[in-house]
């Protein structure tokens, strides 16, 4: 079982869209998938239309192993199961401080699915946090979206630069691609340019465009490619998902 977390320290840069279509695509590929919505907004379960969860409530999703796979759901697509958040989740940090190895509670929780999922893809809540920390030691890939702005760059020094201050963090996991992008945009062109120059080993070459198909997931609650397939935008996000699969397959050689 692999786990992907799809994370960013800075809100709204589409990394929910790039957890729920990574979702369905590795679905759509064969394998067995597990969606983990881990921020208490709920955003995930809502576009495969999930009510948020009312047996995982507090601690258990730490500490009750059987509450944890009874929460999760079957979506309407094949292979794709999903965990929605509750408003609880809000207070994870708070459980988490409380917990011996509140590192790796994480981790410790998604074990108990190993057997039943190839992949397990974490939609993280946009904060540096206690939950951050367990999310990069659980995952063993982290992609992270990145609006082609100033601020974005600034927030992305960070999580590299809190990573690196961990000791044991390791940036070989940070998967980035260029999210909502305006390529008719100077400040976007000349972003992108220079953070793959200065960071050439963390971009992959994919590039999600700003597209209105996006923002109808919201209308149609499902992942983009299930009904704009053809489109630009759900042709971006497969490429983001076939360079990750590379990704993968490189580090298994």
């Amino acid at each position: 079982m692999k786990i992907i977390a799809c994370y960013s320290n800075k809100g709204g840069v589409g990394k929910t869209a790039a957890a729920v279509n990574l979702a369905y695509s590795f679905a759509k590929g064969g394998a067995r998938v597990l969606l983990c919505d881990l921020d208490p907004q709920g955003a995930s379960g809502f576009y495969f239309r999930m009510k948020p969860s009312k047996k995982l409530l507090d601690e258990a999703f730490f500490k009750d192993v059987e509450r944890f796979a009874k929460a999760i759901r079957g979506s309407d697509f094949d292979n794709l199961d999903i965990l929605p958040a509750n408003m609880t989740f809000r207070d994870f940090d708070v459980f988490l401080s409380r917990m011996k190895h509140s590192r790796q509670r994480l981790g410790k929780s998604l074990k108990a699915v190993r057997d039943d999922y190839d992949i397990v893809i974490l939609d993280c809540p946009p904060n540096i946090s206690t939950l951050a920390e367990n999310v990069f030691e659980a995952a063993d890939h982290i992609v992270v979206p990145v609006i082609p702005t100033t601020l974005s760059e600034r927030t992305f020094e960070q999580l590299l630069d809190f990573i690196k201050d961990q000791g044991d963090g390791d940036k070989k996991k940070i998967i980035a691609f260029f999210s909502m992008v305006q390529k008719q945009k100077t400040l976007h062109a000349e972003t992108m340019a220079r953070m793959r120059e200065t960071y050439p080993k963390r971009f992959i070459s994919a590039e999600v465009p700003f597209s209105a198909d996006v923002e109808r997931m919201g209308t149609h609650r499902a992942p983009v490619a299930s009904y704009a397939q053809s489109r630009p935008a759900a042709k971006a996000y497969d490429e983001v998902y076939r360079q990750l699969v590379d990704c993968m397959d490189g580090d298994e050689k």
